[in-house]
């Protein structure tokens, strides 16, 4: 079974290669691994003893990087290795200031792992949520290199907890432990006696706690906001069908907000299917930068609208890295990917107090049911839905209010696995 494991694993590695010739994401994961076995010997004496954190891609970066924050804090003298499996999220955090590398995570496999393992020699690995590669989880447990899955959630229909999940189950036992989100994760790891689990909540919570506490700022945000007496729907990661939904939405709505759209994938072909299928005038967020260079904020407001961008009934983000703070300048927040494969990340904007809408595909996310049950979260599943629950919370002040505090509350009410997770760690 192990070497069926091992065996699939070469081919998804063989299909990405293959997959590179007309695929741009595909070609971008094999192009990033180019040279990074130079880029490691590089560092490799700066690496010795490392933290190593590895991450699928850049929301599980941001749910670990809580616990690497705190170990760090603890042990100030160890580098930090920060590894990602996607070029999205190897791209949008390849700068992280105060790790010592940041890279992709070369290709399961015997050799690699050896390969990699011998050159940084990490002191202590975290894996994040469900990220799950049998050689290099094989290679840690050889070499005796504790090693943390943090965040982790499971479900019944995983291969885990099936009749053919034999080599995958040996994955779970080569962890020195595995923290969980919730109680069912722990009773189905359990039940195929894995019993080395704790149950310390979700780190997100504590990271996007931690982001709105912050306060800080986007001038550009805050500004478009302030700029007509008029409310902000801020819809963060869409996809082409939630743009459809939404645009149609906002098409028929007498007194529509304002919109600020960030997509998941900023790419020119989406910025220009954006700019020609939502309200117009349509500004975006780098032409405002140009605009607004030099320009107080006053000074921009007394201009006319027919003269002044800030006007405009769309805000088009062409900015990556940013939608976690910007959402406090809305009235309201969208989150995209439920008309797809799934909600991206709704804490973000539930963190800073407000109603979070999104679409039908999200039951594989606890924190949709529980914004849905707090009051806070709301689905919809076409334009007509989206356009009825925005109008009851924009006509409505109290019902938007409530909504914001539910979402608020129930954000505060689940933050510490940071805490719980590092108390772990230290006591094994």
């Amino acid at each position: 079974m192990a070497t069926l494991l091992h065996l699939g694993v070469g081919l998804y590695h063989l299909l990405i290669r293959a997959a590179a010739l007309f695929s741009p994401k595909a070609k971008a994961w094999v192009n990033g691994r180019k040279g990074i076995w130079e880029r490691l010997s590089k560092k490799r004496d700066a690496l010795q003893g490392c933290i190593w954190m590895h991450c699928a891609s850049v929301g599980e970066f941001e749910q670990g990087l809580p616990v690497l924050e705190a170990l760090r804090r603890d042990r100030p003298e160890a580098p930090v290795l920060i590894t990602f499996f996607s070029p999205s999220g190897y791209e949008a955090r390849k700068g992280f200031s105060w790790a010592t590398h940041v890279d992709y995570l070369p290709a399961d496999g015997r050799r690699n792992a050896e390969r990699f393992l011998e050159l940084v020699q990490p002191s202590l690995v975290l894996w994040v949520k469900y990220e799950f590669w049998p050689c290099w989880l094989m290679g840690l447990r050889s070499h005796s290199i504790p090693t943390y899955l943090i965040s982790g959630i499971f479900r019944p229909e995983q291969a885990f907890f099936r009749w053919y999940g034999a080599a995958h189950r040996s994955m779970l036992r080569c962890f020195t432990r595995i923290f969980v989100q919730d109680v069912r994760s722990r009773a189905l790891l359990q039940s195929i006696r894995i019993d080395d689990v704790t149950v310390s909540g979700d780190t997100r919570f504590d990271r996007v706690d931690a982001i709105a506490r912050e306060g800080a700022r986007l001038p550009i945000g805050q500004a478009f906001h302030r700029a007509m007496d008029a409310p902000v729907l801020i819809a963060g990661s869409t996809w082409p069908a939630d743009e459809a939904v939404i645009a149609e939405a906002l098409r028929t709505m007498p007194n529509a907000p304002r919109l600020t759209i960030a997509p998941h994938e900023p790419s020119p072909a989406s910025l220009r299917r954006i700019e020609q299928r939502m309200q117009r005038p349509v500004v975006r967020w780098s032409e405002l930068e140009a605009m607004l260079h030099g320009v107080s904020a006053a000074q921009s407001h007394a201009a006319s609208p027919d003269e002044d961008p800030l006007f405009a009934r769309t805000l088009l983000v062409d900015r990556m890295g940013i939608l976690a703070r910007l959402y406090q300048h809305a009235d309201i927040a969208y989150v995209g990917g439920g008309f797809g494969d799934g909600i991206h990340s709704i804490l973000e904007a539930a963190a800073w107090g407000k109603p979070v809408v999104f679409g039908p595909r999200h039951t594989k996310f606890a924190e949709a049911a529980g914004l849905i049950e707090a009051g806070g979260g709301f689905e919809v599943r076409n334009a007509e839905q989206l356009r009825a629950v925005l109008k009851r919370l924009l006509a409505d002040r109290s019902a938007r209010d409530a909504a914001a505090a539910a979402a608020l509350g129930y954000v505060r009410d689940r933050v510490g696995a940071t805490a719980r997770i590092t108390s772990g760690i230290d006591a094994a």
